[in-house]
């Protein structure tokens, strides 16, 4: 508390030292806690909650919205994973919207260009989709890093190869009108 009586100051967000991942812990010999889920007597196959609604929408544009896609190749990624009961299916279907709009918006760049008209000077200005663009990119970055940190700590071998993440250019490339 500061001589004024407030409350300031205090740690910082993301200050200290880096928690390991549970691969790490094992290599070093150290103590790890694995979240332990009961196992299901003949369990045989994964079922997939269903696709909410809103994520299967045509757009305004006529085009179909990317979302169910996206949260079907997340969902399958987490089952080989042994994750999908670890990560909220909320965070998923969120992740799913945000890098749906993100494609909308770079779609929206590649036809109209990087520059617009003002409203009312009629001067060029940065075009909104740019700034849109960059901001739901951000934001799907930030959702899958919360994703991936479940499935880093909760993975006792580590992993390598190509994630989800890894293929949003491609669904972003072949989204191009005939392409599809």
């Amino acid at each position: 508390m500061a001589k004024d009586g407030t409350n300031r100051g205090g740690s910082r967000v993301g200050a200290g030292r880096k928690s390991k991942s549970l691969h790490d812990k094992l290599e070093a010999g150290q103590e790890a806690t694995v979240i332990d889920l009961p196992e299901p007597a003949n369990l045989e196959g994964h079922v997939m909650p269903p696709v909410k609604k809103y994520l299967k929408v045509k757009q305004k544009n006529g085009l179909e919205f990317d979302a169910a896609d996206i949260f079907k190749e997340t969902w399958e990624w987490l089952v080989e994973r042994g994750c999908e009961k670890l990560v909220n299916t909320q965070l998923i279907e969120q992740y799913a919207v945000s890098v749906s709009r993100w494609i909308q918006c770079e779609e929206c760049i590649s036809k109209f260009g990087f520059l617009a008209r003002h409203p009312t000077t009629g001067n060029a200005i940065a075009s909104p989709y740019v700034s849109m663009s960059r901001d739901y990119m951000k934001q799907s970055s930030q959702l899958w890093f919360q994703i991936f940190q479940v499935v880093k700590e909760n993975n006792a071998t580590t992993y390598q190869g190509s994630t989800p993440q890894d293929d949003v250019m491609e669904r972003l490339l072949r989204s191009r009108k005939g392409m599809n």
